[in-house]
């Protein structure tokens, strides 16, 4: 008798290897880009699939904002609001049960881009089976940066008292995100580079090999059974 499949509850994704997809596959950076996106798209079905039930995937990271072309950046901020927009994404995360939540320091995206996602995020805020966490300039240390200053102006304002974890968790810009059971990153690359650190502190790693546009099902299915064998101690 075959064990039971024991899924993370929640899975923070880096989809890393697109660019470098293009290079091996003589490819534009807009093809792959694309493809990624919809790799992910059938990454949520299988996530669902498995029991999985929230999903935070790194979009676009702060630095990548300061570090990327403008050419690239016009690319992705191009493919994100066509998805957001697209009815067949839409129907993809009515049909699936999924709520779309944007976290990130998105006031300095482009307004076509930043309307795009909360208009997406208003069309399914009402599905419960499965929360997808888009993550677009969003920078683990900035994160932290930013509620402890929310903090202090509190405290400079006599509204705050005290900090503990809680304080700190509730002024987060993921403050809305559970601890992550799963980081997975492709691409062969073995850091975590600032991905969601107050969430992650006890989190399995996963380093996948494939570059993101190549990561299938099966790919998928190794990582779960992966995770089942895993005995999570949380310190004890």
């Amino acid at each position: 008798m075959k064990k039971k499949l024991v899924a993370p509850q929640h899975i923070a994704l880096i989809p890393d290897g697109n660019r470098r997809w293009a290079m091996l596959h003589k490819l534009r950076v807009f093809t792959a880009y694309r493809r990624g996106i919809t790799q992910f798209i059938e990454f949520a079905k299988w996530s669902k699939e498995f029991g999985v039930k929230t999903i935070s995937v790194w979009a676009l990271s702060s630095e990548n904002l300061k570090g990327r072309t403008g050419a690239e950046l016009r690319i992705l901020f191009a493919l994100y609001t066509r998805a957001a927009r697209s009815k067949k994404v839409l129907d993809d995360l009515k049909n699936n049960g999924a709520r779309l939540r944007v976290v990130g320091n998105i006031g300095v995206l482009p307004k076509m881009l930043r309307d795009a996602l909360r208009d997406a995020e208003r069309q399914t805020e009402m599905y419960k089976d499965l929360t997808i966490n888009l993550l677009i300039n969003y920078g683990g240390r900035e994160d932290i940066i930013y509620s402890v200053q929310k903090i202090a102006k509190e405290l400079k304002s006599s509204k705050g008292s005290r900090i503990d974890e809680d304080t700190i968790q509730e002024h987060l810009r993921s403050s809305t995100l559970p601890d992550v059971d799963l980081i997975v990153r492709t691409s062969g690359e073995m850091r975590l580079s600032g991905l969601l650190p107050w969430q992650g502190g006890y989190s399995e790693l996963y380093f996948a090999k494939k570059c993101w546009p190549d990561f299938n099902k099966s790919d998928f299915r190794r990582i779960i059974e992966t995770f089942s064998r895993r005995q999570r101690r949380f310190g004890k």
